[in-house]
């Protein structure tokens, strides 16, 4: 039986253990730079479909670093809000660590 996460904080430490490929990473990262590209344009052309656009591409760059190179099942399929999170999340650590 898997585990069942109270929090994200329990929660964050499972989902970077799904990402510890660099690749994998970096598609995470490039989809939600993406995804939220999709969003301004969509805000900005007031063009719904575009939402869409960004989810789809969001996800597609998360899941071929999944398959392809982390070789693993993406925790979006048992842990969808979590893992929504935790991609934000590992976006904000990168670009902080990048910072210092």
């Amino acid at each position: 039986m898997s585990k069942e996460y109270q929090s994200f904080k329990e929660f964050y430490p499972f989902y970077l253990s799904q990402h510890e490929n660099k690749i994998c990473r970096i598609l995470h990262y490039v989809g939600s730079i993406v995804a939220l590209c999709w969003l301004v344009m969509a805000i900005m052309s007031l063009t719904p479909i575009f939402l869409l656009y960004g989810v789809i591409s969001g996800y597609a760059f998360a899941w071929i670093g999944h398959f392809f190179f982390e070789k693993n099942r993406p925790a979006t399929f048992k842990y969808p809000w979590y893992s929504f999170i935790g991609d934000w999340q590992m976006l904000k650590d990168a670009i902080y660590k990048s910072t210092k």
